[in-house]
C-alpha cells in the first residue's frame, strides 16, 4: 500500500510543479518583452510535457530505457483513446470546423519518423539531433504561419486584439503578477518536477519488481495514465465548453511533442535501448490510435457519446492486452 501512495505523491508532485513551472515561465516571459504567440507555441507547450520529460530522463539516467519509453508511447496511445474518449462521453466534440489536417498529417509524419529511428535499435545522440532539429522546423513553421494570418487582419488594431485573446488563451498568463510569485513559480517548478519523478520512477520499479512486470509495462499504463491527467483535464473542459478545436489540437500537439521533444531531449543524455519485441505491439497500436482520428480530422466526422465509449474500450481491452 505505500508503494502505490508514493506513486500518488510522485504524480501530484509532478502535475502542480508542472503547472507552477508553465505559470512561472509564462509570465517570466511576458514581462522580459517576449511575445505572447512564442510564448503559447514553445515554453506552454515544453511546460506542459514537463513531467513527461524529467521522468524519461529520470528513467534514463538510472538504466531503466523501459520505462522511459514506455512512459511516451503509452502516454501518446492515452492521450487519443481515452483523453478523447472520456470528453466525448461527457459531450459531443463537433469536429467539422475544426482546421487540425496539417497538424495531424504533421503528427502522423513525426510519428512514423519516431518509429523509423526506432528500428535502429536504440535511441541515441544521433537521434535526439533529428527529432529535435524535426521539432525546430516544425515550430518555426507554426510561428511563420501564426504571423502570416495576423498581418492578413485587419491591420494595427486588429494586432492588438489578437495580442490580447492571445494573452487571454494562455494558461496562467497574468500580467500582473507580482515578481515574488514568478519566481516563487520558477523555484517551486524546477524544485518539484525532479523530485517528484524521482519518487514516482523508484515507486513504479518496486512495483515492477513486486508484481513481478516488466519496467515498460509499468511505463506503458501506470506512468502513462498518470502523466495524461492533464490532457484530461484539459480536453474534459474543451468539450463542455464546445471547444472541439482546443480538444483536438491538445491532443495532436501533446502526442507530437512527446515523440519529438522528450525522446530527443532524452537521447542527447543516454542511449535509449529498443526492444522490438516487447514493444512492437505498443508502437502498432500508437499508430492505429492515431489513424483513427482520420475520421474526425478529415471527415469532420463529430466524436460522439458513441465514439467516446468505443475508444475508452478500446484503451481498456490494450491495458488488459498488456498487463496479461
Amino acid at each position: 500500500m505505500l508503494v502505490w501512495l508514493m506513486v500518488a505523491l510522485g504524480l501530484v508532485i509532478l502535475l502542480l510543479a508542472g503547472d507552477m513551472l508553465v505559470r512561472g515561465a509564462v509570465n517570466l516571459a511576458l514581462r522580459v518583452g517576449i511575445p505572447a504567440l512564442l510564448v503559447s507555441l514553445t515554453i506552454v507547450a515544453f511546460g506542459t510535457s514537463a513531467p513527461e520529460l524529467l521522468i524519461s530522463l529520470k528513467a534514463a539516467a538510472q538504466n531503466k530505457p523501459g520505462l522511459a519509453l514506455g512512459n511516451v508511447v503509452g502516454s501518446n496511445t492515452a492521450n487519443i483513446l481515452l483523453v478523447l474518449g472520456i470528453p466525448a462521453i461527457l459531450a459531443t466534440m463537433h469536429t467539422g470546423t475544426c482546421e487540425t489536417r496539417k497538424s495531424f498529417v504533421v503528427m502522423i509524419g513525426g510519428t512514423l519518423l519516431f518509429l523509423l529511428l526506432a528500428l535502429r535499435g536504440q535511441f541515441d545522440l544521433l537521434s535526439g539531433v533529428v527529432l529535435l532539429s524535426v521539432l525546430a522546423l516544425i515550430l518555426m513553421d507554426q510561428g511563420r504561419e501564426a504571423l502570416r494570418h495576423r498581418r492578413d487582419g485587419a491591420g494595427a488594431g486588429a494586432c492588438a486584439a489578437a495580442d490580447d485573446d492571445e494573452l487571454d488563451e494562455i494558461e496562467g498568463a497574468d500580467p500582473h503578477m507580482p515578481w515574488w510569485k514568478v519566481i516563487l513559480y520558477l523555484v517551486l517548478g524546477l524544485v518539484g518536477l525532479p523530485f517528484g519523478a524521482s519518487i514516482l520512477v523508484d515507486s513504479a520499479s518496486e512495483i515492477a519488481r513486486d508484481y513481478g512486470i516488466s519496467e515498460t509495462v509499468i511505463g506503458l499504463t501506470l506512468v502513462a495514465l498518470g502523466t495524461s491527467l492533464p490532457e484530461l483535464a484539459t480536453t474534459v473542459m474543451a468539450a463542455l465548453r464546445r471547444q472541439a478545436d482546443v480538444a483536438l489540437g491538445n491532443v495532436i500537439g501533446s502526442n507530437l511533442f512527446n515523440l519529438l521533444a522528450i525522446i530527443g531531449v532524452t537521447s542527447l543524455f543516454a542511449k535509449i535501448p529498443v526492444d522490438m519485441p516487447e514493444l512492437q505491439f505498443d508502437f502498432a497500436v500508437m499508430l492505429g490510435a492515431s489513424l483513427l482520428l482520420i475520421p474526425f480530422v478529415f471527415l469532420g466526422r463529430d466524436i460522439n457519446r458513441l465514439w467516446g465509449i468505443v475508444l475508452s474500450a478500446l484503451y481498456v481491452a490494450y491495458v488488459f492486452v498488456v498487463l496479461s
